[in-house]
């Protein structure tokens, strides 16, 4: 038995906390790995386009829904287990699987053989965000979650960057396969570090709550853990802003290095040393400049207020935005693209971590799953595929710049984003008045 289980609720409490730092730093790493695993794809589309010879309306399959499929919807069943049981194991029993099948990714001989190991990837991952969320939730307070999730938010910044830098030169020097494999089995070894070292906290443990029920108590019914989101207005507008961002976001990620070799004229490895490792710093920037303001906001006007600095980075970003499309000239595209970096990446953390404030306690990774199920299914499975689609409907007319207009089509979805989030921001603040009156 572990000593921990003999102590009583304050001393596992004061460890919890105690703790909570090197929990956070653990789960963003993995959080790196995540995302470095699912989107290495993106800077080896050409390479493996070449090699296997496949479409673009394949390769928008592979880069989002054939992965996405199996990441959201398994994501909702592990995240009921995840809210009845013990977090820290279902998250370095997923990691070990998904980096196994990143690996595995590199023996593909045909699209079905990638096909299936990419399916493999997406069902690991589906263990992983839900139960990190609700864990990062329990240990801290709200005034802080945003800034703590924002920190969180770092795996997907620096690792869909980094995994470019890291897959472009591996690739370049010993080919697409042994990049998969590189940046697979790293995460084996992770996993283990995962499982000694990560904290469960007691649920609430951040909020003032009581100690919680047992891990076997009744929980909440799937059902009625999905129409309590649905009921709840803020929480709705949040997830549709965070879905309609995230497709738009994926578009960017799974094409735009293919994007720049096509229209800009840079080479895979130009990308991965001028673009992506820069680009990856100046995301993480954002992210915590947005999880700064946005728990400045919340200790200054409410929580509410998060949902209204989101609105202001996405609207500084969105001509920037545009601009990545539009300048022919590579170097001013490019810095367009930064700067639209600089803000674009607030949006994450503080979206997770509103999330989780609104959401009940024992239904903490349900919510966090629904969340991923619309921002999965709609926005990396849509996101990739419909811009594939899109570059091969145009390509008779545009040739090789049908990939800017198909890109470009997508990114104007970004003023609906920006409404739902002002529109949460509108509920949240009725909310927060009507509890303190």
């Amino acid at each position: 038995m572990d000593a921990s289980t003999t102590l009583s609720h304050d001393e596992r409490d004061a460890r919890a906390i105690r703790r909570r730092g090197w929990t956070l730093a653990l789960l963003t790493i993995a959080y790196f790995f995540s995302f470095m695993d699912r989107q290495i794809l993106a800077i080896l589309l050409e390479a493996i386009k070449a090699d296997l010879q496949l479409s673009d309306t394949q390769l928008g399959l592979l880069s989002g829904l054939v992965f996405a499929l199996f990441y959201a919807t398994l994501g909702l069943p592990i995240a009921r287990l995840a809210d009845r049981s013990s977090r820290s194991n279902i998250i370095a029993i997923s990691l070990a699987f998904w980096s196994a099948m990143t690996a595995l990714c590199g023996l593909a001989q045909n699209f079905t053989h990638l096909m299936f190991a990419r399916i493999g990837v997406g069902i690991g991952e589906a263990g992983f965000g839900p139960p990190s969320q609700s864990i990062i939730a329990d240990l801290y307070p709200p005034e802080k979650r945003a800034s703590a999730m924002a920190i969180y938010s770092l795996g997907v910044l620096l690792g869909g960057g980094l995994g470019i830098v890291i897959g472009g030169f591996v690739a370049h020097s010993y080919g697409w396969r042994v990049a998969m494999m590189v940046v697979g089995l790293p995460g084996i070894a992770l996993a283990v570090i995962m499982k000694l070292f990560v904290v469960e906290p007691r649920r609430g443990l951040s909020d003032g709550k009581a100690p919680a029920a047992p891990a076997d108590a009744p929980a909440m019914g799937l059902w009625k853990g999905i129409m309590s989101l649905w009921h709840n207005r803020a929480a709705f507008h949040l997830v549709a802003a965070i879905t309609i961002t995230s497709l738009v976001g994926y578009a960017v990620t799974g094409w735009g290095p293919s994007y720049m070799q096509r229209s800009l004229g840079m080479s895979m490895l130009d990308v991965s040393k001028y673009v992506a490792l820069p680009a990856a710093f100046v995301a993480g920037f954002s992210a915590m400049l947005g999880g700064w303001l946005c728990d400045r906001a919340a200790r200054n006007k409410g929580v509410y207020a998060q949902s209204y600095v989101v609105v202001v980075m996405k609207v500084l970003a969105f001509p920037f935005a545009l601009g990545f499309y539009f300048l022919d000239n590579l170097w001013l595209a490019i810095s367009s693209y930064f700067v639209a970096s600089i803000f674009a990446g607030a949006y994450i953390g503080p979206t997770y971590a509103m999330i989780q404030h609104l959401a009940p306690l024992r239904l903490r990774a349900t919510w966090a799953a629904l969340t991923l199920l619309a921002t999965s299914l709609l926005g990396l499975g849509l996101g990739p595929f419909v811009v594939g689609q899109i570059s091969d409907a145009l390509k008779p007319t545009y040739g090789d710049e049908s990939l800017r207009w198909a890109m470009f089509s997508v990114a104007m979805l970004t003023p609906w984003g920006i409404f739902h989030y002002w529109r949460a921001g509108v509920l949240m603040k009725r909310q927060e008045a009507a509890a303190a009156a």
